[in-house]
Formats: C-alpha cells, sequence, structure tokens
C-alpha cells in the first residue's frame, strides 16, 4: 500500500480505505507503509484527525505507530502531543511506546522529560537497555558526564549489558574534560572491558585513543601494533600477563567445573549418567591427550564442504608432531551418508582416538572433563565461546580463572577465504584481556573482519604509554 503524498479529506481516505483488500486493517497497514517511506508528518496527522472523527477515538496501536514516524523524523512536539494524549487516554504505556518516547525525546533540546519518563517506567518495569542507553547518551551529548555516569552504573547495577556504542559515547563525551572522578569512571569502563573478555570494535578503540591523548595535563601516546607469541610489546617492550595458571588454580577450577558445569545440573538434561560414566571410563583409560576436538563443532568450518572432510582436514592439520588426539563425534557419523563416508572415518581413526555420543548429546561437558583430567598440557578445539558453561560457575573468582584458562588452552579456526586448507591459530600463552600497569594500559580490539568470529580472540592491540 503506498501513501499518499500530501493530506487527504475525509472521503478520499474512505474512497482508498474501500479499495484496500482488507479495509478492517486499512489505518494499520497505512501507518506501517508510512514508516516505511518516512511520509511527511501532514500526511499521517490526516489519517490520524480522519480516524479520530470516524470512531471518536485513536485506537492504541494507532497512535504508538504515528509515534514511531515521529520519533524518525525527529518531531519533539508532536512526541510530546502523543504522549499527553496517551498519558490521558491509558492508565499505562507499554514497554514499546516507553522506547519511543524516550528516544525521540533524547534527540531533542527536551530531553530531560526523557528522564521524568525514565523514572515513570521504573515504577511499572524494569527499564530496557534501550531506555537507559538513550538517556546516558543524551546526558554525555549535553556534557553532564556526573548524570551519564548515575545511569550507566544504575544501569549496571539492574544487570542490563551495556553495547559497545554507549561505551564508547562516554568517552567521545568526555573527551579533554579534568577531573580524577571521570577519569576513574572511564578506567573501570576499561576494568569491565577485562573482567567480562570483551574486545572493543576499531571505532570504539579508536575513541579510547582519542581520550587518552586529550587527558589534560597527562602526556598519553597510543600506538597501534600486534603483540607476537612471546607476549611482549612491541612498542614499550612491556611483557604481557601471562595465561598459565598455578598448579593450585588448575587443580581448584578443574574441581569447580567438574562440580558445578559437569555433574551440576545442567549436564543429564543433555547427556544419561550412564552414557556420562561410560564415556570417563573411556577418557581414563586413555590419558593424557594433548588436544580434544568438539568433532561436530569442527565439521561445520567450511560450509561448502563435506563434513566429514572438515574434520579430516582438522585431525591432519592437528596430528602432527605425534599429538594424541581425542575426536568427539556423534552415533550419525557411522553411519555411511552423503556428509559421512566410512572410509574417511575409519582413515582418521587411525589418527585420532573417537568417542562416539548419542547424537541427542551435547558434548561441551565431555570436552571441558576430558581436557581437564589430560593435564595442564591440553589444548581443545571448538569455535564455541562456552559462555553458558562460564555462567554456571557461582563465583567471580573461579569464573576469571576458567577464562584465563580458556584463552590459554583453545585452539581457534583462522578463518581466511584464500585458503584451500584449514588452518588453525595456536592458543595465547599470554592473557588477552585488557591490562594496565598505572602508566602503561593495553587493549586488545577486533578488526571489521575478526567482529564476524565471536569465538575469535583478537590479534590487534592499542598500547597506550604515559610520558613522565
Amino acid at each position: 500500500i503506498q501513501p499518499p503524498e500530501k493530506p487527504l479529506q475525509a472521503e478520499e481516505w474512505n474512497r482508498l480505505k474501500e479499495s484496500f483488500h482488507c479495509p478492517e486493517s486499512f489505518e494499520g497497514a497505512m501507518f506501517n507503509s508510512m514508516v516505511r517511506c518516512n511520509t511527511p508528518i501532514d500526511v499521517a496527522k490526516s489519517l490520524l484527525t480522519h480516524v479520530a472523527k470516524s470512531n471518536g477515538d485513536i485506537a492504541y496501536y494507532l497512535l504508538v505507530k504515528y509515534l514511531a514516524l515521529c520519533v524518525q523524523q525527529g518531531q519533539t512536539s508532536e512526541i510530546q502531543d502523543v504522549y499527553d494524549i496517551m498519558k490521558t487516554r491509558f492508565r499505562i504505556l507499554d514497554s514499546g511506546a516507553y522506547n519511543l518516547l524516550i528516544r525521540g525525546l533524547c534527540n531533542s533540546d527536551e530531553w530531560r522529560m526523557a528522564l521524568t519518563l525514565l523514572e515513570e517506567v521504573k515504577e511499572i518495569m524494569v527499564p530496557s537497555r534501550s531506555n537507559y542507553e538513550s538517556c546516558i547518551k543524551a546526558a554525555s551529548h549535553h556534557q553532564e558526564m556526573n548524570l551519564a555516569f548515575e545511569l550507566y552504573r544504575e544501569m549496571l547495577a539492574k544487570a542490563l549489558v551495556p553495547t559497545m556504542d554507549v561505551l564508547q559515547a562516554l568517552f567521545d563525551f568526555s573527551r579533554g574534560m579534568k577531573g580524577a572522578e571521570l577519569q576513574k569512571e572511564l578506567f573501570d569502563i576499561l576494568l569491565y572491558l577485562r573482567d567480562n573478555q570483551l574486545y572493543p570494535h576499531k571505532t570504539f578503540m579508536w575513541s579510547i585513543k582519542l581520550w587518552f591523548e586529550s587527558i589534560p595535563g597527562e602526556c598519553w601516546r597510543g600506538h597501534l601494533t600486534s603483540i607476537k607469541n612471546s607476549g611482549q610489546c612491541p612498542v614499550c617492550s612491556h611483557q604481557l600477563e601471562d595465561s598459565e595458571l598455578t598448579e593450585e588454580e588448575y587443580n581448584n577450577l578443574r574441581e569447580r567445573i567438574i562440580r558445578d558445569v559437569i555433574h551440576g545440573t545442567d549436564t543429564f538434561r543433555k547427556t544419561s549418567p550412564q552414557e556420562f560414566a561410560a564415556f570417563q571410563t573411556f577418557v581414563e583409560s586413555r590419558l593424557p591427550f594433548d588436544i580434544v576436538i568438539d568433532g561436530l563443532n569442527v565439521s561445520h568450518i567450511k560450509p561448502r564442504k563435506m563434513q566429514c572432510e572438515n574434520l579430516f582436514d582438522a585431525v591432519n592439520c592437528l596430528a602432527k608432531d605425534n599429538a594424541r588426539l581425542l575426536v568427539l563425534g556423534r552415533k550419525h557419523m557411522l553411519l555411511n551418508s552423503s556428509n559421512w563416508k566410512r572410509e574417511i572415518m575409519k582413515e582418521m581413526q587411525k589418527k585420532a582416538e573417537f568417542f562416539f555420543a548419542e547424537n541427542i548429546s551435547e558434548d561441551d561437558a565431555f570436552l571441558l572433563y576430558a581436557t581437564l583430567q589430560s593435564g595442564k598440557h591440553c589444548k581443545f578445539v571448538t569455535r564455541d565461546f562456552l559462555r553458558d558453561h562460564k555462567a554456571c560457575l557461582s563465583d567471580s573468582l573461579t569464573r576469571h580463572l576458567f577464562r584465563k584458562w580458556q584463552r590459554g588452552h583453545q585452539i581457534v579456526f583462522s578463518p581466511s577465504a584464500e585458503e584451500k586448507q584449514i588452518n588453525f591459530l595456536p592458543a595465547f600463552p599470554y592473557d588477552c584481556v585488557v591490562q594496565t600497569t598505572g602508566d602503561t594500559w593495553h587493549i586488545p580490539y577486533k578488526e571489521a573482519f575478526e567482529e564476524k568470529y565471536s569465538y575469535q580472540v583478537p590479534r590487534k592491540w592499542l598500547c597506550l604509554q604515559q610520558r613522565r
């Protein structure tokens, strides 16, 4: 349905409605089309007026659609008028309407009205991430940084995860501003990235660099670099933190993962106690392994290739230097099919141990158990980031150790369109998280192509040094 180019009279709207294949849904379809085509507001208003005159009132859902068009076009006075109408006619609004109202007002000079609306939302529901982020960006834009950070802390306290864009806005609008408290707030954001193993994208990283270099009275200089496997920064010669756990840390982590993740309430929804007991017996009789492979996960690395060929290439690549491999597979892999050829499977079984679980089983618990039981040297291969299992660990220290162990032991696929063969990046000998010594910061960031691969740890770093 195509919206008209100019406002229509009542009889013209009626004629359009009668010609529509489903007259009872005409107004909703027309407003949807107006939003899609970004129709001039006076045209939409003429339809709203026609509906009010014909029906005596305007349905809630039509007001929300009209509001969406007003927000899209930054029509502040119209947004306020719609809010007044809605407030008078409806006891409470839904989250979608509040999202639109707050976003629309935050992008205007009436942004403080959005703060009042945020308080209103708090009385009836937990505000959404987008509610908070709109208000944070508006406060930052108007240089009200104390307010912006107060809203940011409140958002974290409600367990809402901020987007990289709002974190970037806090750095962008703090540029060139003085204040020890402000500086501490921004440093805390960097430590939040560290604690949650988050990597800024390149434009956010650039905002961080520019903020550091703009701090009045301090001489920070930022350089983009790549860190070699030695873990030494080529810019400042600083040695990054080791990813290796101590013997005590490793044993504690292993016990906690076996107790909370593997024997926790979740595992036996995905496998049976009998199957897991059989797997434990299988592993204990063949320990130790050098590399444990999530076979089904790896078999999907290159979608255009046969799954058994992907796994075969991976096993060949990882079996170099006589490494002892364990491949976790599924029973359907043993059936001769278009994706799983019996002769290729037999060839692979000469180079690696295989354990075939039931087709409905999930093998992450198997992967973690076999790797941890093999000892500190054992690595594992999966494209999964294992976030669900990390979340099963009850305290932040154990979650931190799990992430650190994961970074030092997970071998990940190296994506490259040109390469015919599968290649893997080695596990990191250094800890790939934000690090600081006080007068240096090292911040890993993701290039655009890396952002597609959530399981990939970035290879690029921002090195920041303070000159005395």
